[in-house]
């Protein structure tokens, strides 16, 4: 069983690594790309088994609205989440949500798909 998940983990973090600067994906855009189609809660248990000290840029993953999806017990990680967006230059409207439209990113390779 936890070869299963370990390998499920690996293909996420691959597509949240190649996620660039100034960008971001969706939960579900992640699950997609690594073959996981309606797995995005799936992303979300694997970023947040993340050691803190992890360098995969997983402050670039946010929810279908734009927004930083808050756990109960994540505060301090979202403050984190929003800062380190906001040094890349992703902007955040009134209402705390970055605009898919403008920042969403988008793989070559997907493009090609749709």
């Amino acid at each position: 069983m936890n070869r299963v998940k370990d390998t499920l983990r690996r293909r996420i973090y691959a597509v949240v690594a190649r996620i660039p600067r100034g960008r971001v994906a969706t939960y579900g855009q992640i699950a997609w790309l690594a073959g996981l189609p309606n797995q995005a809660r799936l992303v979300g248990y694997a970023l947040s088994d993340l050691p803190d000290h992890s360098r995969l840029p997983w402050h670039r993953v946010i929810n279908a609205k734009g927004g930083i999806s808050l756990r109960s017990d994540d505060g301090p990680a979202s403050i984190v989440q929003k800062i380190r967006l906001e040094q890349e230059g992703v902007a955040f409207d009134d209402q705390e949500r970055v605009s898919l439209r403008q920042f969403r990113w988008m793989p070559r390779s997907a493009r090609s798909k749709h």
